[in-house]
């Protein structure tokens, strides 16, 4: 039988209640007996296709995964009555910069500390995004900077709420936008608690103003201030994946028409009205135009369509809606997850946790095979969609190999050898 072991135990994630599968997470030893992990984790390593000579006796394995993978599938917020369900892997929240920061360079971070410390206890993982524009709502630029001389707010009506935007003009705004996210990065990068982090401007950070006062530069920040703040993102969060909208695709909002360098840079997308009726239309202009090899880098994420209720009801519909399947689109654009908060409500328990294993990473181990008291030979593949966005690796009896499985993308196999003990009773774990 091909299908040995579909395994999940990643151990780089886990803490608290993580509902990872495998069994027990071996402990990483480092000393150079008895690790295989190079000094550079990150240094893409090419898969290997050859059975290694001295493998060994293959021995039989025999496990399936039920359950949602850490850090993928259906994103519920951390206010939703239904974020203790088996399916539930990661909670979203938005987060606002006066409540972090509201005097100059003075930061406090306990709001995203309880709300880690909360998504954590429950076995999840966060992602975030921090916003300033919400309609019906004033702007959430600190304080201290709403005094600053010359700083002048944007008030006008947004989805026919009075909504207040940001004055981009101001330097102090620019200045502090910055160093808010290179202090973010330097508490935050290496937190297994969060997972993801979602970024950008406008309404509700997706990107856009599509209605309400736009004027780039004011209330919307220049092309020449983005050009400068997003390739320190990608210097300063080194470990977390960062991600915005392909709103941002849009010549209007954004420079990456004409600054094409800024392509280069390992961000993922968001699409945040996934399935609507004319996804194929300007979503997947949006998809294409940020590369549609972008998830081998940059993790793709989204959320269900607003535009009707409707596309809310029937998104995860198993005959699919607007004539697409959701796990069809989900393959095409390999996404690793989608915030659908309504879902609870709009299906069941057991199609939700379908739908949501259908996304991200999937490792299986295609053949095990020991040489007692010398090694042990895996051969794992990413049968996904997307690859995982940390570093994880195949371990045997306390001892983890060297290829690193964020390096290996959907449809890859490799074989990794562990110089271990191993005898026929051991077990691979992640």
């Amino acid at each position: 039988m091909k299908r040995l072991l579909t395994i999940i135990c990643v151990a780089l994630l886990v803490f608290g209640s993580c509902g990872c599968q495998g069994g027990p997470v071996p402990q990483h030893q480092d000393n150079e007996e008895n690790s295989e992990t190079p000094e550079n984790p990150n240094t893409p390593e090419p898969p290997v296709t050859e059975k290694p000579d001295d493998a060994g006796e293959r021995v039989p394995l025999s496990a399936s995964l039920t359950g949602v993978q850490p850090m993928t599938g259906i994103v519920l917020w951390t206010t939703s009555g239904s974020k203790t369900k088996s399916y539930v892997q990661l909670e979203y929240a938005y987060m606002l910069y006066n409540d972090v920061c509201k005097e100059k360079d003075v930061f406090d971070w306990s709001p995203m500390d309880n709300l880690l410390e909360s998504v954590a206890s429950r076995g999840h993982q966060a992602i975030v995004r921090f916003r300033y524009t919400y309609p019906g709502y004033s702007c959430a630029v600190p304080d201290y900077i709403k005094k600053w001389p010359g700083y002048e707010a944007t008030n006008g009506k947004s989805e026919g709420r009075n909504t207040e935007f940001p004055d981009w003009r101001c330097e102090e705004l620019q200045r502090f936008h910055k160093e808010f996210h290179r202090r973010f990065a330097e508490r935050y990068d290496k937190d297994p608690r969060l997972a993801f982090v979602e970024i950008g401007f406008g309404l509700w950070a997706e990107y856009h103003i599509y209605d309400g006062p736009c004027v780039i530069g004011k209330s919307f920040p220049s092309h020449d201030f983005q050009s400068e703040f997003l390739p320190l993102m990608d210097e300063w969060f080194k470990d977390t994946p960062w991600l915005f909208s392909i709103d941002a695709s849009d010549s209007k909002y954004a420079p990456f028409h004409k600054n094409k360098e800024l392509l280069d840079l390992n961000f993922g997308n968001f699409d945040d009205s996934f399935m609507c009726s004319d996804w194929d239309g300007y979503n997947w202009s949006g998809w294409k135009f940020f590369g549609l090899d972008r998830y081998k880098k940059g993790a793709a994420g989204g959320e269900f369509s607003y535009y009707s209720d409707s596309d809310q009801k029937h998104a995860l519909d198993k005959e699919g809606m607007h004539g697409r399947k959701f796990e069809d689109l989900v393959a095409k654009v390999h996404m690793t997850f989608i915030i659908g908060n309504d879902q609870p409500g709009k299906q069941t328990d057991a199609r939700i946790t379908e739908a949501s294993m259908s996304m991200g990473y999937r490792f299986e181990i295609q053949d095990f095979c020991v040489n007692p008291g010398k090694s042990a030979s895996v051969l794992i593949e990413n049968v996904g969609v997307a690859p995982i966005y940390r570093d994880a690796f195949v371990a045997v009896d306390g001892v983890r190999g060297s290829f690193n499985l964020r390096h290996l993308m959907p449809g890859e196999s490799t074989w990794i050898q562990i110089k271990c003990t191993a005898t026929k009773a051991s077990k691979p774990s992640i």
